[in-house]
């Protein structure tokens, strides 16, 4: 893509990153619905969110902020600083996140086999607005800014940095709701498969996507 284009494309793009944030919130508002586990980066905003009172919403831009300032201290002058941006669109997915759990807040279950429907619909979700977030090509999602940056200064693989991320998080929701509320919450199965079965989803969808983006951003 050329700059002239990239350019010419930035509100369309900004507009396309919107809609991918939106689609990732409603994938983990699903999640959460089913209770069956969220995704292994939304395991820390769920469990902190369940022990502070605060709503996943707002522990997941808190997470986010972090998750930026973590990719300062990593590249330090190498830090592009235009992905500051990640720090507003954390806002909105945050805020994203809580208005579509009001949103879904009356759809129950009343078995497993709905809880993992509710769970599917949800990792399908995030894998589409991921996706989609990626297609915009504006900005980077700070979890993966941060495998990015690590691997930038190590001589580590992405998918290999980005499975030990994923069980780091999860490690840490663990250990959370172990000592913090004395049982697990917000990993169970549908952690598992969410870590095993979105990334796969993510590339199933990048192929149609790159194709619109060919037709329409180029």
């Amino acid at each position: 893509m050329t700059e002239k284009n990239s350019l010419k494309h930035i509100p369309a793009r900004c507009v396309i990153l919107c809609i991918g944030l939106a689609v990732m919130a409603l994938g983990v508002a699903f999640s959460i619905r089913g209770a069956l586990g969220t995704s292994p980066i939304s395991s820390v905003p769920y469990v902190t969110s369940t022990l502070s009172g605060l709503s996943v919403g707002t522990t997941t831009i808190i997470m986010n902020v972090i998750f930026v300032l973590i990719q300062i201290v990593i590249l330090r002058k190498k830090f592009e600083w235009f992905q500051l941006l990640q720090i507003p669109a954390s806002f909105l997915f945050g805020a994203m996140i809580d208005a579509w759990g009001l949103v879904l807040q009356n759809i129950t279950y009343s078995n497993y086999l709905q809880q993992w429907i509710l769970c599917i619909l949800g990792f399908v979700l995030v894998a589409l607005g991921v996706s989609i977030e990626v297609m915009a090509k504006l900005i980077t999602n700070a979890g993966e800014g941060v495998v990015l940056s690590i691997c930038k200064v190590c001589p580590i693989k992405f998918g290999n940095m980005k499975v030990i991320f994923d069980i780091t998080l999860v490690c840490v929701s663990v250990s959370i709701g172990m000592i913090g509320l004395g049982h697990l919450d917000g990993v169970r199965e549908g952690t598992v498969a969410a870590a095993l079965f979105v990334g796969m989803i993510t590339k199933q969808f990048s192929k149609p996507l790159a194709k619109f983006e060919n037709k329409y951003l180029l």
